[in-house]
């Protein structure tokens, strides 16, 4: 599959920023909230990721299309989706990787992997040298009260790396466990799978490039 360009046009950037197939989730759901850790230093690798130059959700146009239904299902809940991460090109995987494997560098580890050594994250499943993400239809993401923005108590923040964000950890508190399973049952319900570590993880089932992992620029 060929990239599209990204060249400016009048000022503004163009719209060809991802291969064909691929659409920016904002302008596909409506209300979505954006909140892409990887783009700022706010993540557990404590520096913006290599491949997020811009602050951007870019997914396959069948996994889009799948959140624009969980989406208008959420509304009725009074609920709606943020997402953390999307898309992720390869060489940002690459960059965990590294990250992973320089053992001197502990800055994140009391907020993010408090419980866990460092040098188990790829052997607990918390690093992978491939991820779905790379192949468009995998996103993280929690839910949101609409009419104030807030985060729904999830028993764990996003990305923290120790069984107690598993799905199915029983240390949080019924509400918390409750809030879980429904996030779990309504993607689900909408062609979604989750992960066993991370309660915030979810890939199309029926992903459309489920051999690919792309490496274009978030921009």
């Amino acid at each position: 599959m060929a990239l599209m360009g990204c060249a400016p046009s009048n000022g503004q950037e163009s719209t060809r920023l991802a291969p064909d197939g691929f659409v920016r989730l904002a302008d596909h759901v409506p209300g979505l909230i954006e909140d892409m850790r990887y783009h700022t230093p706010d993540n557990f690798v404590g520096v913006p990721v290599d491949g997020y130059e811009a602050p951007i959700c870019w997914l396959t146009r069948e996994a889009a299309d799948a959140l624009v239904e969980v989406q208008a299902r959420l509304a009725g809940f009074g609920l709606g989706l943020k997402v953390f991460d999307c898309y992720r090109p390869a060489r940002a995987v690459a960059h965990f990787g590294r990250w992973a494997g320089d053992l001197e560098d502990q800055s994140t580890k009391p907020v993010y992997y408090p419980n866990v050594e460092k040098a188990e994250l790829f052997s607990l499943g918390y690093i992978a040298e491939r991820s779905g993400h790379s192949r468009g239809s995998t996103m993280d993401l929690t839910l949101v009260d609409i009419a104030t923005g807030d985060e729904i108590d999830m028993g764990s923040p996003f990305d923290l790396f120790d069984p107690i964000s598993w799905p199915s950890d029983p240390r949080p508190t019924a509400q918390q466990r409750a809030n879980r399973a429904f996030l779990q049952s309504i993607m689900q319900a909408h062609g979604f799978k989750g992960l066993k570590e991370e309660w915030w993880h979810f890939t199309l089932v029926d992903e459309p490039y489920p051999s690919t992992y792309f490496d274009f620029v978030i921009r």
